[in-house]
C-alpha cells in the first residue's frame, strides 16, 4: 500500500539527544533506497478498533480503517540536534524556517527551550492525526461505542490534530518506535505554557501532549497466550511514563525505565477517542486470512444450524451485504445463554427494558441480537472457529479472541477504562463480555 503524505516527518527518544552543539548526517543511504519493481518492505499494519474491516463511508486515501506502514523510496526520518534557550519574542523568528523541524517548550512568558531537528538517514517517520493535511499519512477520527463514526473533523473531537508519530527503522529487525504529538505543517512541535513539561536529569527536555498518548503491550505477545499488559504514556520524547491521575492533568505520572516504546505485535495505541492495534507483519502471518474467515462461514452454514422452535435453517449473511437489516435466515442469539434462533417475536419483557427477551429454551432474560460474523482478521488472535459472540453486540469470533478482548481495558474518556467489542467499539456487559454459542443442528 502507498502512502500519502509530506515525506518529510519524523523523531526519535531522548536518549539518542546529541549534546547542544552535535551536527547530525544529512546524507542520504543509497543503498537503503528501495530500488524499481523492487517488493517494498512492510513495517507493520495499524488497525483502528471499531470498523470491522472498513470505515462506514469506506475506505478511501489516507482516512481509512487499517493502513500499511511501508519503507519509503528515501528516508524521511529526523532526530535531535541542537538545544537553544532564547527569549520568547524570538520564538517566532526561530520557528520560520519550515524546512528546519524542530520542538519548542514555552517555560514561561520570557523563556523558552527550541530543540531543532536533524535528518537521519536511518529511520522513517509517519504521522498520524486527525487533520487532512499532507505531513499527515493516517487521518483518524474519533469512534463511538458501537460503531458510530464522526467522518469529518469535530469541535468536539479530544484527538488531537497531530495526535503521535512513529518512527521506523529501516534495517532489520525495522523497530517501530512511539512518539506523542507530530510534527504540524511548519515542522513544529509546540508545547505550550500549560502544557506539562520538565528537564531531564541529563539537561534535556520532554513533555506531554493534552490528552496523552497511552500505549499498552500484551503480555506474551499476541497469540493464543496473550494475557492484557498495563496501560502507559507515552511522551513527546518517546519515554515511558505511568497514567496521570486523569488524561490532561498538568503533573506526570512516574517515569518506567525498563519499559520502551518499541511497539511489539498486539500494542495498542489509545489517541483519546480512537484506539489503534499495531501488527507486525511476522504476527499477520499467523492471523487468519479473509479467505479463511470465509471458509469459516461456509462451512458454519455448511452445517444447517437451526431455530430449535422456528426448525428454520439459518445462515451467516456474505460480508458483501454489510451490516444491514439481518435477512430471514439471520441466526440471533440470547446474549445471556448463548442459544441461537431465528428471528422471533415473543418473549419480549418490557418491565424488564425495550430489548430484553426470554429464552424459550432456558428462560434467562436478557438482549436478543442478530449474530454476525467479526471480518477484520488483524483483530483475531488464532484462526479458531467461530464459536463465541461478545455481549450485547452479537459479533462472533474464535473463544480465544473473545476472551482476550474481553479481558483488556480500553480508555474511555479522561479516566475511564471500559472492555469493549474489537469490532464495532460497543462496551461489554455481562460477567465475562462474551458467550459460547449454542446451535443446534439440523433434525434430518
Amino acid at each position: 500500500m502507498v502512502l500519502e503524505g509530506n515525506p518529510d516527518v519524523g523523531s526519535p527518544r531522548t536518549s539518542d539527544l546529541q549534546r547542544p552543539g552535535s551536527q547530525g548526517s544529512c546524507i542520504l543511504s543509497s543503498g537503503e533506497d528501495v530500488q524499481p519493481g523492487e517488493e517494498p518492505i512492510k513495517y507493520g499494519e495499524l488497525i483502528v478498533l471499531g470498523y470491522n474491516g472498513c470505515l462506514s463511508s469506506g475506505d478511501k486515501g489516507r482516512r481509512r480503517s487499517r493502513l500499511a506502514l511501508n519503507r519509503r523510496p528515501h528516508a524521511n526520518g529526523v532526530k535531535p540536534d541542537v538545544m537553544h534557550h532564547i527569549s520568547t519574542p524570538l520564538i517566532s523568528k526561530a520557528l520560520s524556517n519550515r524546512g528546519q523541524h524542530s520542538i519548542s517548550y514555552t517555560l514561561s512568558r520570557s523563556h523558552s527551550v527550541i530543540v531543532e531537528y536533524t535528518h537521519d538517514s536511518d529511520t522513517d517517520m509517519f504521522q498520524i492525526g486527525r487533520s487532512t493535511e499532507n505531513m499527515i499519512d493516517f487521518v483518524v477520527t474519533d469512534t463511538s461505542p458501537g460503531g458510530g463514526v464522526a467522518e469529518g473533523p469535530s469541535p468536539q473531537s479530544t484527538i488531537s490534530r497531530y495526535a503521535c508519530r512513529i518512527l521506523c527503522d529501516r534495517r532489520p529487525p525495522y523497530t517501530a518506535r512511539l512518539y506523542a504529538a507530530g510534527f504540524d505543517a511548519s515542522s513544529n512541535i509546540f508545547l505550550g505554557e500549560r502544557a506539562a513539561k520538565w528537564r531531564t536529569p541529563d539537561g534535556l527536555m520532554d513533555g506531554l501532549t493534552t490528552n496523552g498518548v497511552l500505549v499498552m503491550h500484551p503480555a506474551g505477545g499476541f497469540s493464543e497466550d496473550s494475557a492484557p499488559g498495563v496501560w502507559r504514556e507515552i511522551s513527546v520524547c518517546g519515554n515511558v511514563y505511568s497514567l496521570r491521575d486523569s488524561r490532561s492533568a498538568q503533573q506526570r505520572g512516574k517515569l518506567v525505565e525498563n519499559e520502551s516504546n518499541e511497539l511489539q505485535d498486539g500494542s495498542l495505541i489509545d489517541l483519546c477517542g480512537a484506539t489503534l492495534l499495531w501488527r507486525t507483519p511476522a504476527g499477520l502471518l499467523r492471523a487468519p486470512t479473509p479467505k479463511q474467515l470465509e471458509a469459516q462461514r461456509q462451512e458454519a452454514n455448511a452445517a444447517r444450524p437451526q431455530c430449535p422452535v422456528g426448525l428454520s435453517t439459518l445462515a451467516f449473511p456474505s460480508p458483501a451485504r454489510g451490516r444491514s437489516a439481518p435477512d430471514k435466515q439471520q441466526p440471533w442469539v440470547y446474549v445471556r445463554c448463548g442459544h441461537v434462533h431465528g428471528y422471533h417475536g415473543w418473549g419480549c419483557r418490557r418491565e424488564r427494558g425495550p430489548q430484553e427477551r426470554e429464552c424459550p429454551l432456558c428462560r434467562l432474560v436478557g438482549p436478543y441480537v442478530p449474530l454476525w460474523l467479526g471480518q477484520e482478521a488483524g483483530l483475531c488472535l488464532d484462526p479458531g472457529p467461530p464459536s463465541h459472540a461478545f455481549a450485547p453486540c452479537g459479533h462472533v469470533c474464535s473463544e480465544k479472541t473473545a476472551r482476550y478482548w474481553a479481558q483488556t481495558p480500553l480508555p474511555h474518556g479522561t479516566h475511564a477504562f471500559h472492555a469493549a467489542c474489537p469490532f464495532c467499539g460497543a462496551w461489554l456487559t455481562g460477567e465475562l463480555g462474551c458467550v459460547r454459542l449454542i446451535f443446534q443442528g439440523p433434525l434430518d
